[in-house]
């Protein structure tokens, strides 16, 4: 059992990095492989702060743009991106309730 508890909370840490890093992973995909829509998130002649790229890549990742580009590169990030966080949390949650129904 504390190895499942464990795998569980350790499922749930791996998910949450990767929710961290798929943002950034897709803003490179879009810098490298779409740079005319990278410079709509992130203009050239605008100097924006980091949150502010931010802030606009999340609108990105919610939006139907993504999609609409039909590449199984980013729509796999964009995946990744917005389960992996309900993911996280199910592990943990679920190893919570191991704690909490075993002792």
């Amino acid at each position: 059992m504390i190895i499942l508890y464990l795998a569980l909370l350790a499922s749930g840490v791996g998910l949450f990095v990767l929710s961290y890093v798929a943002p950034f992973r897709l803003a490179a995909l879009l810098r490298r492989y779409y740079p005319q829509h990278w410079r709509i998130i992130a203009p050239e002649h605008e100097s924006l702060s980091g949150f502010r790229i931010w802030a606009r890549m999340q609108q990105v990742l919610r939006s139907p743009a993504l999609p609409a580009l039909e590449d199984a590169r980013v729509d796999r990030w964009r995946y990744i991106w917005r389960y992996s966080q309900w993911l996280g949390w199910l592990c943990w949650l679920a190893a919570l309730a191991m704690r909490f129904l075993l002792h």
